[in-house]
């Protein structure tokens, strides 16, 4: 018995040590990973989606073998402020680390230009191993402008150096809002990097549904919305766990889907073996290129010419002057947010204006880049300025459309009623000023006093806006677009419609002389409407009815672009119209008939604007950093 007492003590410690030993080698030695991945969250107003996320968040939190949470993008349904910080606040409550990735909810439509996602988040991107296991997300774009989907030209950099520099036998997934195909305009590129790793599966969100899918070789998997909506477990907010088994049993080992929701995970929907790949592709066209400059960013503005320069912003946040004859250096200026805005130069006083979503508008020196003034807004300043005289137009995501003296800075009238966020370039001449914004109105101010004239709305609602396109005005008459597929004439000095016509979306242009008004509809198809008289409908009574007015069409031309969205105006110059497409590609129509005169693969991104600068010289800025100037 004195000997037992003796020997208990030990014989509990041994035990213990027995079992702590038993219970770190489990962990040391655990054969799998296991996350939750959520897509398609969609933070709005609407208060069941929140709840939604307040209830797999609640879940998680409960599941003992989680690693780490993935969030597929989408994360909100418009990206403003406030959606983000109501998703961070409810997301942070989780009780394991977690990566969160944008989708084109958040960055199409975001007040800030794309910077309250990354301060909030603290990336926009994300490398990390986990038990042996390589995980890579990116971004997805598109960033501010409507066009497929874009990885950002950083992202792009970034992950060109991640997939150099991995061991090539180390398994990798891969994370990204948008499939890996032709709804995102860079797929190949993506994929061809993938490629040169032991690319496992890319995961995706984007459709709502749990489906199984492949990327040209490269195994995806696209994950059902956390929305109770979602087409797997109706009626039940839920999300995916994922588990990476890399035990012998399954030879290199296996990926398995199963749904969680109602707070129970399901039998796996989906099984694949881990494996390795490899591949490629790659497309092009031949044009005279005079030059050509590859920003180590991306540019979502147009690029201005002045001076034998051309001027530039891009996603860095940085200003720069290129030399127009070979597109050399000559300086730049680095503001301290994403810059969307196109920037402008007066040439009387040699200064360019641009935007910034740093919150300030910037008046720079354009021979040698030098800070002049500057202008503070109390938000994102994402709209391009308009020059007319001394003033200098502009719009913000503050509420406030300004006019600023070009020389001084000084702001000489600024209007506080805008409902929303501006990104468009207004139309200014002597009798007004005219802009869109992303409340569904379309605002009219006197370009001295900025008295406003008048406000348009199309009674729709907030995304069929006409706060993308850059109005036009001829013979009386401002032309917008609206995404609800319809183009619009509006009396310049009234605000009335005058007629209404099938066809348009974002992008609109004017012809050389202003006798038509341009409009690329979704599908293939450039229609010209006279700016001068149209058919006025009558009641059955005989007296006008505007409602009911049509536009005289001129012509229609089915061009070939296919299915298009870009809100990149159409410009003209030597009888050609230049229409600029989502995908890279410029068509060249003939002014008189809407005939394709030529077309060019410029870029595989969307092309943010084509400016006519003489000698039969195109210069041209796509959404992957692209600049050039092209000789036709």
């Amino acid at each position: 018995m004195r000997n037992f007492k003796k020997l208990l003590p030990i014989t509990l410690f041994i035990i213990i040590l027995l079992s702590v030993s038993n219970l770190y080698g489990q962990a040391v030695n655990r054969q799998y990973v296991r996350f939750a991945y959520l897509a398609d969250i969609h933070i709005s107003d609407v208060a069941s989606n929140i709840e939604d996320l307040e209830i797999s968040v609640a879940d998680i939190n409960t599941l003992k073998d989680i690693d780490f949470v993935v969030f597929a993008g989408d994360i909100t349904e418009f990206g403003s402020d406030k959606e983000i910080e109501i998703a961070k606040s409810i997301i942070s409550r989780l009780n394991v680390p977690y990566y969160v990735l944008s989708g084109n909810h958040d960055s199409k439509w975001s007040e800030s230009g794309c910077n309250t996602f990354a301060k909030v988040f603290g990336y926009e991107y994300f490398s990390f191993k986990k038990n042996g296991i390589q995980f890579i997300g990116t971004n997805s774009g598109p960033n501010m402008r409507m066009a497929p989907a874009l990885v950002p030209r950083e992202a792009m950099v970034w992950l060109d150096s991640v997939t150099r520099s991995l061991p090539r036998e180390m398994p990798v997934v891969f994370i990204n809002h948008y499939p890996l195909d032709d709804a995102m305009l860079n797929f190949a590129d993506v994929i061809d990097m993938l490629k040169r790793v032991n690319i496992q599966v890319s995961l995706c969100g984007h459709g709502h549904s749990n489906r199984a899918l492949d990327f040209s070789g490269v195994r995806g998997v696209m994950g059902r919305s956390n929305l109770r909506a979602g087409k797997v477990a109706a009626g039940h907010a839920g999300y995916n766990i994922v588990t990476i088994d890399t035990h012998s049993e399954y030879s290199f080992g296996k990926i398995s889907f199963a749904v969680r929701s109602n707070g129970i995970t399901q039998e796996p929907w989906h099984s694949i073996p881990l494996l390795k790949h490899s591949a490629n592709p790659v497309m092009h066209a031949p044009v005279d290129v005079v030059w050509e400059f590859q920003d180590d960013s991306d540019i979502g503005s147009a690029a201005a010419f002045a001076f034998g320069h051309v001027y530039i912003s891009n996603t860095a946040g940085v200003i720069k002057s290129l030399d127009a004859a070979d597109g050399s250096l000559k300086w730049s200026f680095a503001t301290g947010g994403k810059v969307f805005s196109s920037p402008e130069v007066c040439e009387k006083s040699a200064i360019l204006v641009v935007g910034s979503s740093d919150n300030f508008i910037y008046g720079l020196d354009a021979h040698s880049g030098k800070l002049l003034w500057k202008v503070e807004a109390a938000k994102s300043v994402l709209g391009s300025p308009s020059m007319l005289g001394d003033l200098v137009y502009i719009g913000a995501s503050d509420g406030v459309f300004r006019a600023i003296n070009i020389k001084s800075g000084r702001v000489v009238w600024s209007y506080t009623g805008i409902k929303s966020f501006i990104e468009a370039k207004p139309w200014a001449d002597a009798d007004g000023v005219y802009i869109g914004d992303w409340a569904n109105r379309v605002y009219a101010f006197e370009p001295k006093s900025g008295k406003l004239m008048w406000e348009w709305t199309n009674r729709k609602g907030r995304g069929l806006s006409a706060a993308a396109v850059w109005p036009v005005k001829a013979n009386g008459k401002l032309f917008v677009v609206t995404p609800e597929r319809r183009s619009h004439a509006i009396d310049a000095l009234t605000g009335k419609e005058l007629w209404s016509a099938r066809g348009g979306r974002e992008a609109i242009g004017l012809s050389q002389d202003g006798s038509a008004v341009y409009i690329k509809t979704m599908q293939d198809t450039v229609i010209a409407f006279s700016t001068g008289d149209y058919n006025i409908a009558a009641t059955s009574t005989g007296s006008a009815n505007t409602s009911g007015n049509t536009p005289i069409k001129l012509w229609e031309s089915h061009t070939g672009y296919g299915y298009e969205i870009a809100p990149s105006p159409m410009t003209t110059a030597n009888g050609l119209i230049f229409v600029p497409t989502d995908k890279g590609n410029i068509f060249a129509l003939n002014a008189t008939d809407g005939t394709v005169a030529w077309k060019y693969r410029f870029s595989i991104a969307l092309i943010n604007y084509i400016r006519p600068i003489g000698n039969r010289q195109l210069l041209v800025t796509s959404m992957d950093g692209k600049v050039a100037i092209l000789s036709y």
